[in-house]
């Protein structure tokens, strides 16, 4: 096998070398610099390779070495609080190293290699390990990570260490070989698991609109395409925050520079509520904006995903958000063009669903192999051109993922937020997590949930009648319907993600707010059989309280106040 060759030609981020003879998706070092390439095609003698970094002055005739190993990443301690590239470059080290700008053919490892960390073993001599069990921990912070025999070693602990080591020194010897904190994994392959759960666990959020109306399963799959300014980025930081999921990564895809400098000078200063520490401390950034190049974007979710396997695999509940699977296409679309490959819709590549499918697919909530249950929750944002939802990459992902979340350009000019449209939102969770929320928030919740959902779907029927002749002709039963409706969406689905008491609503809460707009809805009937007119019932001033109760500091007691108003009120008007 030959390991060195020449440069044959250039066509930008495509490279076509001759004189080796490597392998599908190894590592090859191009030109004179040593750029960081993959191998993603061979035709003949010819070896098509995707370069990571900026091609231009590279020449035919320039060396092409191959490396003979595929793209890997680095598991290990070191990763939590990181800031990557799309192929595991320390951003903060290589600014250390050359400034604000990358320079080609510089490369640092994505574990620190001088910094030791404190290896306590759960495993000792003469027991007997295998592939992806737990020999030991290490505390990264506040989080424990757990050390995992490498796949592929098995067998009898013949010694193991306690002390402080870095991430290359070995801690351990199974069955003659040496093991290290630090082990490499292929991007593109998964990491195996003992078995896979069914979805019926919702990942809990804090917020209304997804937890109560469209939520989303533990290990499940969710998209949320919008245009500029509906709020992705928001409702991604609300979920990192938020939800009930140890680790978040965070995966910057071909996003532009302002938006990722948002994000990477916006986490460090979250505070992460369940521990008061900086959220940034159990969090993984990817940061691969616009302006790099586009065969690195092709890679970061790549990258992004190994990392959250290899936390799930410690039995942590993963979120990944992947922001946005557009640009990802669109590198995908490029590299493919420079391949000259068959184009398919809209010139994206006719293997564009395939991808999509092997990213969404390696979500899931399992059993590990080291027997500790993990999840990984995938979360991708897409930026259809135009907010156009009927364009490729859209429709693919939403025949592959189960959660869709629209977000509506519309809902924003009215300052609804989050602007999740309830009319054109799903979820395919429902009916399988429905006994989760039977058993751990009220038994009637499902049904309250369907009577929102109902009564909100009935408003927007109401709403073309009103446009043509007006709320007056309606007859008065409909017009309590509406204001229902405006209930629903004013009190429960609105949500202030910046102000201290609104931006988490526990499910109890959630439970309480839907029952009290329920009890209004029964009252407000009872009271106009009674002969009640619509104006009283609209104004009772319990319902201006409710409005304000949510942002109270002693919220859980403002609404059982609201509720005794309630029935007060209305017995006064006959019901």
């Amino acid at each position: 096998m030959s390991n060195v060759g020449v440069i044959y030609r250039v066509a930008g981020p495509v490279v076509t070398a001759i004189g080796i003879s490597p392998r599908m998706y190894d590592v090859v070092q191009v030109g004179k610099e040593k750029l960081m390439g993959e191998v993603i095609k061979i035709v003949g003698d010819k070896s098509i390779i995707q370069v990571y970094e900026n091609t231009s002055g590279l020449t035919p005739g320039e060396p092409v070495e191959n490396t003979g190993k595929p793209l890997v990443v680095e598991l290990g301690p070191g990763l939590l609080s990181s800031v990557y590239d799309g192929i595991q470059r320390p951003l903060p080290v290589l600014r250390d190293k050359m400034g604000d700008y990358i320079l080609r053919g510089v490369t640092a490892p994505g574990l620190d290699r001088a910094k030791k960390w404190d290896f306590e073993p759960i495993v000792k001599k003469g027991d007997t390990v295998s592939s992806g069990q737990a020999i030991g921990t290490v505390m990264e912070g506040t989080m424990p990570t757990k050390i995992m025999v490498p796949i592929g070693i098995s067998g009898k602990v013949e010694e193991i260490k306690k002390g402080s080591f870095t991430v290359e020194e070995t801690v351990a010897v199974i069955g003659g070989e040496k093991v290290t904190m630090m082990q490499k994994w292929p991007v593109r392959n998964p990491r195996p698991v003992q078995q896979k759960f069914l979805p019926d666990i919702p990942l809990i959020t804090g917020q209304r609109v997804l937890d109560s109306v469209f939520p989303i399963a533990k290990g499940g799959t969710a998209a949320i395409p919008g245009g500029f300014g509906t709020g992705k980025t928001v409702t991604q930081q609300q979920l990192a925050k938020w939800s009930n999921a140890e680790i978040v990564v965070y995966i910057g895809c071909g996003e532009r520079g302002n938006e990722m400098t948002e994000v990477l000078s916006e986490f460090p200063h979250l505070e992460d509520p369940k521990s008061g520490n900086p959220l940034m401390n159990r969090t993984v950034l990817i940061a691969n904006t616009s302006n790099m190049p586009v065969a690195a974007r092709e890679a970061s979710v790549y990258t992004g995903m190994t990392i959250a396997e290899y936390y799930r695999d410690m039995g942590y509940n993963v979120s990944l958000m992947a922001d946005s699977t557009s640009r990802w296409a669109e590198a995908m679309r490029e590299i493919s063009s420079r391949l000259e490959e068959m184009p398919g819709e809209e010139g994206y590549p006719a293997y564009l669903a395939g991808r999509l499918s092997e990213f969404y697919e390696r979500a899931s909530r399992c059993r590990t192999l080291c027997g500790e249950e993990g999840s990984i929750s995938v979360i991708g944002a897409v930026s259809p051109p135009g907010g156009d939802l009927s364009e490729p990459v859209t429709q693919n992902t939403l025949r592959i993922v189960r959660v869709f979340w629209a977000l509506d350009t519309k809902l924003r000019e009215r300052r609804h937020f989050p602007t999740i449209n309830w009319l054109t939102s799903y979820t395919l969770y429902d009916k399988q997590m429905r006994q989760w929320y039977v058993d751990n928030v009220a038994p009637d919740f499902p049904e309250l949930r369907e009577w929102a959902m109902q009564t909100l779907q009935k408003e927007s029927e109401l709403q073309e009648i009103v446009q043509l002749v007006g709320s007056d002709a309606l007859p008065d039963e409909q017009k309590i319907t509406l204001e229902v409706s405006r209930m629903l969406r004013e009190i429960f689905l609105q949500q202030n993600a910046f102000h201290p008491v609104d931006t988490y609503c526990p499910m109890e809460r959630q439970y309480t707010m839907l029952k009290l707009i329920r009890k209004y809805s029964d009252l407000a009937q009872k009271a106009l059989a009674a002969g009640a007119q619509v104006s009283a019932i609209a104004g009772v001033p319990a319902r201006l309280r409710f409005n304000k109760a949510k942002y109270e500091e002693n919220v859980d007691e403002e609404l059982a106040a609201v509720s005794k108003d309630m029935d007060a009120q209305f017995s006064a008007l006959g019901a």
